[in-house]
């Protein structure tokens, strides 16, 4: 590991933030915390989409990889999560969400030639498709550290902005709130045509109304799509992130908001 890599985890450990090597969206929201505590300087506009909560955030990562063990073990090779999933990558990246210029964009500085050939080729294929060109691409690793960079400093920001383009308004809920949403469409994208995407459509003027339950009753609504013996997972994540909003509060300390 570089020089550079382990003095940012060791002043992330004095920071109190995970000392994961990455200067992402919870190592600068902590500095930005810290240097407006002390007054020191005049405190900018943080550029931002989403205003989340760590707890929040927590939850989504989970979601993804469980945890840093369980992603050694299981996912630092592509995977196909099942259902209309498509080839996914390091923190939840389902590369058949994703166009050819953005995939290159978010990982042709990290992986080799070769191996970005191979997995683009997965880029727009979903489901029982996708399932079939695993095996084309299994062997391939992508190591934590590397998965982590690219989710702090590109998917996780973009799809913040996604969030919010997608729901007008999302920015003024609370920041539990906000963090369920951001999950909902990390996970399943911004579609809001056809009968399997009518929740994510009701959700729309909700967010406008910052109608909280009626949001969680959507978002539990959706399990209707996914066989629960075949994939409890989703079942699970669709209910702790109707818990963020039912659940959400209305004030927070610095160090429990995220800026995305």
């Amino acid at each position: 590991m570089s020089y550079e890599r382990e003095r940012l985890k060791a002043i992330q450990r004095r920071l109190g933030v995970d000392d994961d090597g990455v200067l992402g969206v919870d190592t600068l929201s902590r500095i930005e915390d810290l240097l407006d505590n002390a007054g020191i300087g005049t405190p900018e506009p943080r550029p931002h989409s989403l205003t989340i909560s760590r707890a929040g955030l927590d939850e989504l990562i989970s979601s993804e990889i469980s945890s840093p063990a369980y992603y050694k073990r299981k996912l630092q090779n592509p995977v196909w999560p099942g259902g209309q999933s498509g080839i996914t990558i390091g923190v939840g990246y389902d590369i058949g969400q994703q166009t050819r210029s953005q995939f290159s964009k978010d990982w042709a500085s990290y992986l080799d030639p070769s191996d970005l050939a191979r997995l683009s080729a997965t880029i727009g294929i979903s489901g029982d498709a996708a399932r079939q060109m695993l095996a084309n691409v299994k062997d391939i690793v992508i190591s934590l550290n590397t998965a982590s960079e690219v989710f702090y400093t590109s998917t996780l920001p973009r799809y913040a902005k996604k969030t919010l383009k997608a729901y007008p308004g999302a920015d003024q809920l609370p920041a539990d709130a906000q963090s369920g949403l951001l999950s909902l469409v990390y996970n399943r994208g911004t579609g809001m045509s056809g009968a399997s995407r009518r929740e994510m459509k009701a959700i729309k003027p909700l967010v406008a109304d910052q109608d909280l339950p009626g949001i969680a009753e959507q978002i539990r609504s959706m399990k209707r799509l996914w066989d629960a013996d075949r994939l409890p997972g989703l079942h699970k994540r669709r209910d702790n992130e109707a818990d963020l909003f039912e659940h959400a509060r209305d004030n927070y300390t610095d160090d429990e908001l995220l800026y995305v």
